[in-house]
């Protein structure tokens, strides 16, 4: 009978194989995911009696690189990112930002007066208030229980 060595760290390598197989069958992964994930600006939801408060975080940009538009009822922002060009004669350059385009489209639970939107841009916060419209604010639904 023949010795084998044991070395732990090509199982290990074995085993970060299968699982990166299993997740790679799992999850539909599109081109612009396996190359860095798409930038998906994180939001953030308020509704009031009279609005809906919606704030967005797209942090690096100019307001003059975001498109807004508002329907009654879904907000859609879009824009690209665009990464500096740096040269640099010695050393490694490593980089965890996103760059690229990006769109987010947000359904609204009521319908807004699209022609009364106010927005505001700054710290990389984008923070929009959306009237709701007068139809939705004195809508009172009578429940039927019988």
């Amino acid at each position: 009978m023949a010795l084998v060595r044991w070395e732990p760290f090509r199982e290990i390598e074995t085993l970060q194989r299968q699982m990166n197989r299993l997740f790679d069958d799992l999850l539909p992964v599109t081109r612009e995911m396996r190359d860095g994930f798409t930038f998906i600006p994180p939001a953030e939801i308020e509704e009031t009696a009279d609005a809906i408060h919606l704030k967005l975080e797209i942090p690096g940009m100019d307001a003059k690189d975001l498109n807004v538009e508002v329907s009654a009822d879904a907000v859609s922002i879009s824009g690209e990112r665009k990464s500096e060009t740096k040269t640099e004669e010695k050393g490694v350059i490593r980089t965890e930002f996103r760059y690229g385009k990006f769109e987010r489209v947000i359904p609204l639970s009521t319908r807004i007066q699209n022609n009364k939107v106010q927005a505001e841009y700054k710290d990389g916060i984008l923070t929009l208030t959306l009237p709701k419209a007068e139809e939705e604010k004195s809508k009172v639904v009578k429940v039927n229980l019988g």
